[in-house]
């Protein structure tokens, strides 16, 4: 494909996805943490796209705003009545008018479509077609249109309603997607007419129309898991297996190590550097980046967090957004961390929450130390310095400075800045009563039982 050659792509994204069962359009539920709108997006950037156009339905100011999200430049049409799948692609005629050298059309619950399966697309128009339908070949071809072939060049597309019954043994089908010349694309689809009994305008007879005008039209064969659709929630779960299943190949191919891969978790944005080990049962939400020899250990859950090389996380830690781990410093087992900058060669090993706050290199956090960053009502940070040592069971009351390489005893409740290199005691007196517990077991041992 030539990179001079300009292209449109039409993202189609006013079905109403009733099927999923909730107040949510259907094409804002997610895969990997991003919506299936943002997923199609994306691929159609990556294939070089210049200008996007998203048909939403009528009322959809939360699709639009999800569209402008994702590509800020998208323009926005409304398909006001629901009269098929070209009147939809027409809703976008300003965009079309434009002199394009290809038209991508999508749909926006198709989010499994890569961006080298679209360069393909372009690629056939670039060789001479007019159109170009993607198709693949199913297991079982039952109810899908299919693409008949002839000398090369695609001759229809037939519903499988409407198919002979020589016609259905053809395994090859219709995936949806499709790219028109944009010198063509208005006069084809402004010739597509609604003679069927449904009354709609289909974007399949773009190739009836295509070979009337003596206009080449081909396919290109993707992957069935490429071209899955999703109309329900258990669809969406094989969408989002089959996207997992892509990013866990794509980061042992990259250098990381999975020791189970099937338990691990991706979101569309984790990156994971070389000779990073992840063990079983690790979930990434979005804005994750794992830097080279990281280890991640089970049971921990990541999202909006960056840890640096070197660094260890887990068994059964919880990082937050904003928590960066600098390159070898530790956080273990029931561990918490939120908007927090932990410096390289910290240690915070277990049982401690750690929020609003900055840990200097070679800190020592004891287990059961919490930062009281919140009053009810607003946020206040915690600084612990360079080489600190926060003894077991305390609480860090913000704001306040804890000094380069100044200890804090454990059990202290800490309200005051404490300087470097000195050491905070703040805990009551401890008083011991002799003979009190042989006293109490006595006095115990000579009442009636009480039953509840």
């Amino acid at each position: 494909m030539s990179p001079t050659r300009t292209c449109l792509a039409i993202v189609l994204a006013a079905g109403e996805g009733t099927r999923m069962k909730s107040a949510r359009p259907k094409v804002l539920h997610e895969i990997g943490g991003q919506s299936m709108l943002a997923h199609v997006l994306g691929a159609v950037a990556k294939a070089g796209a210049q200008a996007t156009a998203v048909v939403i339905g009528p009322d959809r100011a939360d699709v639009a705003a999800a569209a402008q999200k994702a590509a800020p430049q998208a323009q926005i049409f409304t398909q006001t009545e629901r009269l098929g799948t070209a009147h939809a692609v027409l809703a976008a005629k300003a965009a079309l008018a434009q002199p394009y050298d290809d038209v991508l059309v999508l749909f926006a619950d198709t989010p499994l479509v890569t961006s080298e399966t679209l360069s393909r697309l372009r690629d056939a128009l670039a060789d001479g077609a007019v159109l170009a339908a993607l198709g693949f070949e199913p297991d079982d071809p039952t109810g899908y249109g299919r693409l008949l072939v002839a000398n090369g060049e695609l001759v229809a597309i037939r519903e499988h309603k409407d198919a002979s019954e020589a016609e259905r043994q053809v395994g090859l089908c219709n995936a949806g997607l499709m790219a028109l010349s944009g010198k063509h694309a208005l006069s084809l689809l402004e010739a597509i007419g609604n003679n069927n009994v449904q009354k709609e305008f289909y974007l399949t007879d773009a190739v009836e129309v295509a070979r009337k005008a003596k206009l080449k039209a081909v396919h290109v064969v993707a992957a069935a898991q490429e071209v899955m659709g999703v109309n329900d929630r258990v669809q969406l779960a094989a969408a989002d297996a089959v996207f997992q299943n892509r990013m866990r190949e794509n980061s042992m191919r990259e250098g990381a190590t999975l020791t189970a891969p099937e338990t691990v978790f991706f979101s569309h944005d984790t990156k994971l550097g070389r000779d990073v080990l992840v063990e079983p049962n690790v979930v990434f939400g979005p804005g994750c980046v794992v830097e080279d020899g990281a280890i991640i250990h089970a049971f921990s859950h990541l999202e909006g967090a960056t840890v640096r090389g070197g660094a260890t996380v887990g068994p059964f830690a919880r990082l937050r957004p904003g928590a960066d781990l600098g390159k070898g410093a530790k956080v273990g087992n029931f561990v918490e961390i939120k908007s927090a900058l932990v410096g390289a060669g910290a240690k915070i090993s277990h049982l401690t929450y750690i929020g609003d706050a900055s840990i200097g290199a070679e800190a020592n956090i004891g287990a059961g130390t919490i930062t009281c960053n919140y009053d009810g009502y607003n946020k206040f940070k915690t600084e612990i310095g360079a080489g600190a040592f926060i003894g077991s069971n305390s609480s860090l009351v913000a704001p306040v400075k804890i000094g380069d390489g100044a200890y804090v005893g454990s059990g202290s409740v800490i309200t005051k800045d404490v300087p470097a290199d000195s050491l905070a005691l703040a805990r009551g007196g401890q008083v011991e009563k002799a003979g009190w517990a042989a006293r109490f077991r006595a006095d115990m041992a000579s009442r009636p039982k009480k039953r509840p």
